[in-house]
């Protein structure tokens, strides 16, 4: 997808744009979106927390296509063992068990890592949707303020540097 498409989304749409262009680079599961740059630069010139919170959303939103296809994975398994899908399936629900499944989720919508992964695997060992997408909402959030501030303060460092 063009970033030119999502910068066009924002101009035009403002808030409403952020949280489309958001939800589209989440949604597309495991290929690369430049949403990250166009919350950035929405920080610029928006509300860099208002940026934050209506990206996070679009983008927990987007994140339960990763979720929807997890679940969508556990009706093609037939070429897999029981066997090999009972082990595989325990080991990933003990990590998610005692309460260690939400701060999974969180961290990896908190930080770059590959968090559409974390949806696949939630859905298909049929995780508590509610669960993971309030943590994904969570750290989805926090991430966004904080490309938002990013583009803010990052823009006022090179206004100072050179233009002052």
């Amino acid at each position: 997808m063009d970033a030119s498409f999502l910068i066009g989304l924002v101009v035009s749409f403002g808030y409403l744009g952020v949280f489309l262009a958001s939800l589209i680079g989440s949604a597309s599961v495991l290929l690369p979106v430049p949403s990250f740059l166009i919350v950035t630069a929405a920080g610029t010139t928006l509300n860099p927390i208002l940026v934050g919170i209506v990206a996070g959303l679009g983008s927990a939103i987007g994140e339960l296509v990763g979720y929807l296809i997890g679940l969508g994975l556990l009706y093609g398994k037939k070429k897999i063992s029981r066997k090999k899908e009972n082990k595989y399936s325990k080991l990933v629900k003990k990590w998610f068990s005692r309460k260690k499944g939400p701060v999974i989720i969180f961290l990896f919508a908190l930080t770059p890592l590959p968090d559409d992964i974390v949806g696949v695997i939630c859905g298909a060992i049929k995780y508590d949707v509610k669960k993971f997408f309030v943590a994904t909402l969570a750290g989805k959030i926090l991430l966004h303020i904080a490309l938002a501030y990013a583009g803010l303060y990052g823009l006022e460092l090179i206004r100072m540097l050179f233009f002052a």
